[in-house]
C-alpha cells in the first residue's frame, strides 16, 4: 500500500460485483441517478435492474416508479434512454420497463443512492449588519430572530436576481 487510500477503494471489487449481478455495469447510473435522470425524474423513479436479451442486443432498464408518476414517467422514457445511455457511451439501453409501486414509497430495505445536501453558502456580513440593523428596535427574541432570517432570505434572493442582470 502507498499511505493512505479512499475507503471506496476497499471494496471496490465487492460493489461492482454486486452491481453487475443486477447487471448494472455501469455504477454511476445507481450513485448518480439524480444526475442521470434530472431531479423531477429521480424523485419519483429508482433503478432496479438492467436485463439483458438471448440475443445480446441491447438492454431493458427497470425502473421502479411511485404510483401516479407512473404515466408522467412513461411520457418521458425517450429523453431518459437518451441520458441514461449517454452514460454508457453507447446505446446500450434499448428499452425502459416501468413498475409501478405504492405512493408510499420504496421499501425501506433498500440502500439509498442519494448525494449529500450542498450546503448553502454563508451568508454575505453585508446583509446580516443591513438585517441587524433593520430588527434592532424589535424586543422579542424569537420574532427578531425570525425577521432577521427573512431578511437575509429576501436580501440575499434581491442580490442573486441583480448578479444575474
Amino acid at each position: 500500500m502507498r499511505g493512505f487510500e479512499p475507503a471506496f477503494a476497499m471494496m471496490a471489487r465487492e460493489v461492482r460485483a454486486a452491481g453487475e449481478s443486477r447487471g448494472f455495469a455501469v455504477a454511476k447510473l445507481l450513485t448518480h441517478w439524480e444526475e442521470v435522470a434530472g431531479p423531477e425524474i429521480a424523485a419519483v423513479t429508482r433503478p432496479v435492474k438492467v436485463g439483458y436479451g438471448r440475443e445480446g442486443m441491447g438492454a431493458s432498464l427497470t425502473l421502479l416508479v411511485r404510483g401516479a408518476a407512473g404515466p408522467m414517467v412513461e411520457m418521458q422514457k425517450d429523453a431518459l434512454r437518451a441520458r441514461v445511455n449517454a452514460v454508457y457511451g453507447y446505446n446500450a439501453i434499448v428499452r425502459i420497463l416501468l413498475t409501478q409501486t405504492s405512493a408510499t414509497g420504496f421499501a425501506e430495505g433498500q440502500a439509498q443512492f442519494v448525494q449529500a445536501p450542498k450546503a448553502p453558502p454563508p451568508p454575505d456580513p453585508a446583509v446580516l449588519v443591513r438585517v441587524q440593523d433593520e430588527t434592532k428596535g424589535v424586543a422579542d427574541e424569537g420574532l427578531r430572530a425570525a425577521l432577521e432570517r427573512m431578511g437575509q432570505n429576501i436580501l440575499t434572493r434581491q442580490k442573486a436576481a441583480e448578479d444575474k442582470r
